[in-house]
């Protein structure tokens, strides 16, 4: 029996013993987070699944797992299709399939501190109709039987200086306290971990790849606020920083923190939010307010101070990934390097700008077949060479003090193929036509989407992933509430300031992979004759994109241009930063197109 069949039998053995026909395990924490502390990788654990969005519904007599399109070739790699059955998201959610597999009268365990009330509810509808019941468990079966199962995070939380953050958390929680006075409400409950570093200006350790700390905040209607955070992690520095406004309790006193809040109307994120939480409150008499988080979009419109460190830590960066570039033109064609390897060689290079605190995710390095993985992350087992006449997909990004990095470069070692060159030059059309859009206020990211697609499309090929995401300022590289995509959070205006990906990609399965993605910034533009005010993207990325794989023939005029003005702004912004041999690779990287 193999050790992921073992976990699944030990779990449907504690489900008997608390009663339960069936459990969820999805990949989440109590904060709804993206990325999540070892503790909470309980998916991972039981089914050996390492991708960062998914769901497992475990049954007595069957189980099936639940991914979106970017992990349909990863899931199959690293789940055994003998003990779950494959589910896109997109042709049917977890309620769906509980509705049509649950058994008659069945009782089907959920945690409530890992799933939103939503979900909650339309779980509850579909099993419903076969007399089922959803049981929120007192305690998590997985965590029961996870014998091994890591301790939560103990790093400290810090101040986060203005000379970052670009305002005082004092004005921050102002704007908040005005926005519960206009709404009539008495508080809001901060559960988003982004969010609580954001509001109190605060930074930490405890999520690898998001220097965020566990914790909870309450802002009031007069400006104070209440910070539930484990008290080992608190210094004088931290409690000088937040200053007598702000009332600090233990992680663990969140739930009591939720009870004394009864009679008053609270303000609470149904999307970020989990539904222990509203349970709580409905119980402590407290009237709830469904509300977006109110820090979500002042977080995602970026002040000019995070906007100047953005632009510095983008530069910096981009002399880092360039620099691995020019290793990567002579150890690629020269043979022995892997995928691991390049991976490491590529933190090195951030390593040496002396500012990295964090990757800002697992690097995605993907060679050949592996770079077709969407969301490839590689492992000693799966880990290719870097051969000739390929293509390398890595997709990296740093965490600095005054920014998030994220980009993705694909490079063809060796002569690529007639039909990647062709696909490659589709991919960078669509990107240049997302850099170059001009769009009125009020204009979503999924308005602009089928823009990086056309390309492609008129080939009959697309690719399974969004377009481009929000990224933080020294938080999550993914950020919301704007998204520039099909679908999820489409709807969302774009507004000045905000900072999103431009990525546009291709994926052959089992052959290769490309993807080209650049950070821009939405910004007022001037336009002769405009009639109304308008909108455009300013690219923050900067790195060389491979001329190589460029088949020229392909492209217009001004998509030339705009690739040579481009390779200019890199050779201004990165040259000044490289030596000797990198410096000239980079000037003939970024030479003119012939």
């Amino acid at each position: 029996m193999s050790t992921h069949e073992a976990r699944l039998a030990e779990l449907r053995e504690e489900l008997k013993r608390q009663g339960l026909h069936g459990f969820v395990v999805p990949i989440c924490d109590e904060h709804m987070s993206e990325y999540i502390g070892g503790y909470a990788q309980r998916l991972e654990w039981l089914t050996g699944f390492g991708g960062s969005a998914g769901t497992a519904v475990v049954l007595a007599d069957r189980a099936a797992i639940f991914v979106d399109g970017r992990y349909t070739i990863q899931v199959r790699d690293q789940v055994d299709g003998r003990l779950y059955d494959y589910v896109g998201t997109a042709q049917q959610s977890v309620a769906d399939w509980l509705g049509q597999n649950v058994p008659e009268g069945g009782r089907i365990g959920y945690d409530a501190w890992l799933h939103t009330r939503d979900w909650v509810k339309q779980v509850r509808a579909q099993i419903g109709k076969r007399g089922a019941e959803l049981v929120a468990v007192e305690n998590n079966p997985v965590d029961a039987v996870w014998h091994d199962q890591p301790e939560r995070p103990t790093a400290s939380m810090n101040p986060h200086p203005i000379a970052y953050a670009g305002r005082e958390s004092a004005d921050k929680r102002a704007d908040i306290a005005r926005w519960l006075s206009e709404q009539g409400l008495d508080a809001a409950v901060i559960t988003a971990l982004d969010s609580v570093a954001w509001v109190f200006n605060v930074r930490g350790g405890d999520i690898s790849h998001t220097p965020v700390t566990l914790s909870y905040g309450v802002v009031h209607h007069d400006g104070t606020a209440d910070l539930y955070v484990a008290p080992e992690k608190v210094s004088d520095a931290l409690r000088a920083h937040l200053g007598n406004q702000v009332a600090l309790h233990a992680y663990d006193a969140f739930e009591a923190g939720l009870d004394a809040l009864g009679g008053k109307t609270v303000a609470v994120d149904p999307e970020r939010a989990v539904a222990a939480i509203f349970s709580r409150l409905e119980s402590a008499g407290a009237r709830i307010a469904a509300r977006r988080d109110p820090s979500v979009l002042p977080r995602a419109m970026k002040n000019d101070t995070e906007i100047a460190g953005q632009r510095a830590a983008q530069a910096r960066d981009g002399a880092a990934v360039s620099n691995f570039l020019h290793w990567l033109s002579i150890a690629g064609p020269a043979g022995g390097e892997t995928e691991l390897s390049a991976a490491a060689k590529l933190l090195s290079f951030r390593e040496q700008t002396g500012k990295l605190v964090d990757t800002s995710f697992d690097t995605i390095s993907g060679a050949s077949s592996n770079g077709a993985i969407c969301h490839y992350r590689v492992s000693e087992e799966t880990n290719l060479p870097i051969v000739m006449d390929s293509l390398y997909l890595v997709d990296s990004g740093g965490q600095y003090l005054d920014g998030t990095t994220d980009i993705t470069r694909t490079i063809a070692i060796g002569a690529p193929t007639a039909e990647m060159k062709r696909r490659f030059t589709q991919v960078l059309k669509g990107h240049i036509a997302l850099a170059t859009i001009r769009f009125p206020h009020g204009t979503s990211g999924g308005q602009l989407d089928a823009l990086a697609r056309q390309y492609l499309w008129a080939d009959g090929v697309d690719y399974a992933h969004g377009t481009g995401h929000g990224v933080g300022s020294f938080l999550s590289v993914h950020e919301g509430p704007q998204r520039i995509a099909a679908f999820g959070g489409q709807g969302e205006p774009l507004r000045p300031g905000m900072i999103c990906s431009n990525e546009p990609g291709y994926y052959k399965a089992g052959e290769f992979g490309i993807r080209i993605e650049n950070l821009v910034l939405v910004e007022e533009v001037d336009i002769d004759g405009a009639e109304q005010p308008m909108l455009g993207f300013e690219t923050l990325t900067f790195a060389p994109i491979d001329r190589n794989a460029i088949e020229p023939g392909l492209l217009s005029t001004s998509e030339r241009a705009w690739i040579d003005d481009y390779h200019a702004r890199v050779l201004e912004i990165v040259g000044p930063q490289l030596q000797g041999d990198a410096l000239a690779w980079l000037k003939t990287a970024c030479a003119r197109l012939d």
